[in-house]
């Protein structure tokens, strides 16, 4: 029941740049949730919020 799986250079290949646009697509999404979040503070503190 302990079978182990061997992939094929392509297959490595394949799941590396993957893993590489999954990884870059979690860093865009952060970016701009962080550039979406300042931009509505900056915003906030624009127009007097807060007081």
């Amino acid at each position: 029941m302990n079978e182990t799986v061997t992939l094929t250079p392509e297959e490595l290949k394949a799941r590396k740049r993957r893993n590489m646009w999954l990884a870059l697509s979690l860093i865009a999404f952060v970016v701009l949730v962080f550039a979406i979040t300042v931009s509505k503070m900056q915003a906030f503190s624009l127009l007097g919020g807060g007081q």
